[in-house]
């Protein structure tokens, strides 16, 4: 579509630079593409309740008044989204990203799921509901790149790569 501008939401681990990686690829083809995030400062998240509304006494109620506030911007960037990126990395429990790439399921939003191989039975759930697992942003950026353009990269298999209709038959022998 002409003029359209395509919101990704990135969400999850906020201990890489995987979301500079994806900007930086979807700069670099020139895609018509939003990028918006959580906040990703973890000091910022987890106090940001206490020091606009004042301090708390108890944990748990520090706790929930961040996560409220920080609700306010996820659930409105979660809504607005065309696309949700959720990112899990291998070093942290990331129960935050679990949950938003279940709100964005429950929105149906189309997901793509991003983490390395190591942890993909933890998380074959998640897996189960999104449109795509990547194992490096490059391939998020190649995913935005052909649902927003139609152009394919060349295959991740290189010259091991056999076409469908090579490899099991041109369509539905039975139409």
């Amino acid at each position: 579509e002409a003029g359209r501008v395509w919101d990704v939401y990135l969400s999850g681990e906020i201990h890489s630079d995987w979301r500079e990686q994806i900007a930086e690829g979807v700069k670099a083809l020139d895609l018509p593409v939003s990028l918006s995030s959580p906040n990703t400062s973890h000091e910022d998240s987890d106090d940001c309740g206490a020091i606009i509304l004042g301090m708390e006494e108890e944990r748990r109620n520090w706790d929930k008044l961040g996560a409220n506030v920080n609700l306010i911007r996820t659930r409105t960037l979660l809504e607005e989204a065309d696309i949700v990126v959720v990112r899990f990395g291998e070093k942290y429990r990331q129960w935050n990203a679990a949950f938003e790439a279940g709100q964005a399921t429950a929105m149906g939003k189309s997901l793509i799921v991003l983490h390395p191989p190591s942890i993909s039975h933890m998380l074959k759930e998640v897996n189960a509901q999104a449109n795509a697992v990547c194992e490096d942003p490059h391939q998020v950026v190649q995913i935005l790149d052909y649902v927003i353009t139609g152009r394919l990269p060349s295959p991740k298999d290189g010259a091991d790569f056999v076409p469908i209709a090579d490899r099991l038959g041109k369509g539905n022998p039975n139409p």
